[in-house]
């Protein structure tokens, strides 16, 4: 793997929920990428012989959750996390779908590098980009909205910096968009109506997040229902016409 590759990268949004997931190191900034990984739903091994005081806490507050049974009031932890308290094994990281190697030393951040290039595993390596087969980007949430931003390890201080002036752009009440798109797709669908068929660009030139933050939910809700009823007033549509050649619904 090289950071010279005339390749662009090819950027996905992985779904981390319920996956094996290797994390080698146990520092602060180990203890960063544990929390977004937890974040994710991914079920998370630490092997390092000492870890940070952070993911003693998160070890710590998973295990009075499994004590408590049903539980203390509020959202039980997300993901699933084992901390395992000594030195990498060599050949190991071939048991999981995706490793990130952070312990700051050279020697077994390549290591680590080797065994999943070896094995076929995606890996990330904190301080070696040559070592990496992804990168992690600088990311901002909102509900379902996710903006990130990569410079393909070149820079991550300066996709750190970009991302945060993109923060502004995209505050809560997007999460509300999405949700009131989503179900308006749904409710195509169920009116036999293609998603495709529907410029939602146009739709989101209303401006849905400056009604939501003016006028409140019910009026963006509004919005989105009288704008696809002028689109295709109560037109209903299973023919072939709405379909890829092979049978599947085309996807907005």
């Amino acid at each position: 793997m090289s950071t010279n590759s005339p390749m662009p990268l090819y950027p996905v949004a992985l779904r981390l929920e319920g996956r094996n997931c290797l994390v080698v190191g146990g520092g602060p900034v180990g203890a960063r990428k544990i929390e977004a990984l937890l974040a994710c739903g991914a079920i998370v091994t630490v092997v390092a012989p000492q870890v940070d005081r952070r993911i003693v806490e998160m070890e710590r507050t998973r295990a009075d959750h499994i004590t408590a049974g049903a539980g203390p009031a509020g959202t039980p932890p997300s993901g699933e996390l084992t901390v395992e308290r000594r030195c990498y094994s060599s050949g190991e990281a071939a048991r999981y779908q995706l490793v990130i190697a952070a312990t700051g030393d050279p020697e077994v951040d390549q290591a680590v590098s080797e065994d999943c290039e070896a094995a076929g595993v995606w890996v990330n390596s904190v301080d070696g980009p040559e070592l990496c087969s992804f990168f992690v980007p600088a990311v901002h949430r909102s509900g379902p909205v996710v903006v990130a931003v990569s410079t393909g390890g070149a820079s991550p201080s300066l996709a750190g910096w970009i991302r945060d002036e993109l923060r502004s752009c995209v505050g809560p009440e997007y999460a509300a968009v999405a949700g009131l798109l989503a179900r308006a797709r749904e409710e195509l669908r169920e009116q036999g109506r293609p998603t495709a068929s529907i410029d939602w660009k146009a739709l989101l030139a209303l401006d849905l997040a400056a009604i939501l933050r003016n006028d409140g939910q019910a009026a963006a809700r509004e919005a989105v229902r009288s704008w696809l009823l002028e689109q295709g007033s109560g037109a209903k549509s299973s023919s072939p016409a709405s379909q890829q050649p092979d049978g599947r619904e085309l996807q907005s």
